[in-house]
């Protein structure tokens, strides 16, 4: 757990996004939260972690999504050294797709 992020308000607010039980109310409550541009920034950086769990080359990755290399390695830093946040999230929705 990163210790600069860890905060009281901070733990209400995921568990806020705990509390959603389908799409919809996630739809609203991060329409609500962010502005248009955050959520595509946050869905493009899932979007480049998935890409590179499967392996794409920087240059697929640049063309399909959009993202810049300098997105694209912080996101590949984040799978590399990172919390294991991505990880989390990927393998678990592998599991769910087999």
């Amino acid at each position: 757990m990163n210790s600069r992020l860890k905060a009281e308000h901070m733990d209400d607010l995921f568990n806020a996004i705990l509390s959603l039980q389908t799409i919809d109310e996630c739809y609203n409550f991060f329409e609500d939260l962010c502005t248009i541009n955050e959520l595509h920034a946050m869905e493009q950086r899932f979007q480049v972690a998935r890409m590179l769990d499967r392996g794409q080359l920087y240059s697929e990755i640049v063309q399909e999504t959009g993202a810049s290399t300098a997105t694209i390695s912080r996101v590949n830093k984040c799978l590399t050294y990172g919390t294991d946040g991505y990880r989390t999230v990927i393998d678990r929705i592998k599991q769910e797709d087999e």
